[in-house]
């Protein structure tokens, strides 16, 4: 069974189903969207998906791919996670595990304004891995926040079959571009809604609900000197530090276009 869901259909560019300034923050990594929407997600997917999910043993959740520094999807996934659990627990069932397919990401180009062959193309020289032997035969929920080409679900399945992986799929998505005559450009509409310039980036990191994720990692990372020190003066040095360990754990370090900054903040 391959089956897929999503809560929102973007059916029209000018009258967007959910709060673009919401989503933006989301992505940049305002983890108290990330709760909201992995909220509404869930009762959305249990309307159509209870019985399913009542009616399997094992179930296994897994956010979109991703090496060291977690994507947004990541904490929509572990909020979408609870509130699974304790539709499971009510009922008397076993909870859900969790799971993960690494990926070794080689490019810095945000695909966001892509089409399908483009972003294909683009992601087709990472690496990725998966346990194959931890979710075989199990029910396997992949979330994420927008599905917008396929690009993700169709690398999530050739995954799948190169692992040869039997089970259960659902893709499960907080949004859908239903609307083909759409460009997927839209994404980067959506995704930069509240980020306009740096001073955007800064008071989302001194939010009380913030915490990284990738794509405000390479954002920062990518930023010029000057923009870079403004931000590097604006955040606490805790999370200064901790964008330093991010950033290398991801080895950001070895990318070109990444290595200036990171020297900057280097803890000796």
């Amino acid at each position: 069974m391959n089956k897929s869901y999503s809560l929102h259909k973007i059916l029209d560019k000018d009258n967007c189903p959910f709060k673009e300034q919401e989503y933006s923050k989301f992505k940049f990594g305002d983890k108290s969207f990330a709760e909201k929407f992995a909220k509404e997600l869930f009762e959305g997917f249990v309307s159509e998906f209870g019985e399913l999910l009542l009616s399997e043993q094992e179930i296994v959740i897994l956010p979109s791919p991703f090496l060291s520094i977690p994507t947004a999807s990541n904490f929509l996934c572990s909020y979408f996670k609870k509130e699974l659990n304790s539709f499971l627990f009510k009922n008397g069932k076993k909870t859900s595990i969790e799971s993960k397919i690494y990926r070794n990401q080689t490019y810095v180009t945000d695909y966001g304004n892509l089409d399908f062959d483009e972003r294909v193309k683009l992601i087709s020289n990472d690496t990725y891995y998966i346990d194959r032997n931890f979710i075989d035969g199990k029910l396997c929920i992949f979330v994420d926040d927008i599905k917008i080409t396929g690009s993700h679900e169709h690398t999530v399945n050739k995954i799948l079959n190169q692992y040869n992986v039997n089970g259960d799929f659902v893709f499960v998505y907080f949004a859908e571009l239903s609307n083909k005559d759409i460009h997927p450009k839209i994404e980067n509409h959506f995704n930069y809604y509240a980020v306009k310039n740096v001073e955007d980036i800064v008071d989302i990191i001194n939010s009380p609900s913030f915490q990284y994720n990738t794509r405000i990692v390479k954002f920062i990372l990518s930023l010029n000197e000057e923009q870079f020190g403004y931000l590097v003066e604006n955040i606490s040095s805790e999370k200064t530090k901790d964008l330093f360990h991010l950033a290398i754990s991801n080895n950001y370090h070895q990318i070109l276009e990444y290595k200036s900054n990171i020297n900057v903040i280097k803890i000796d």
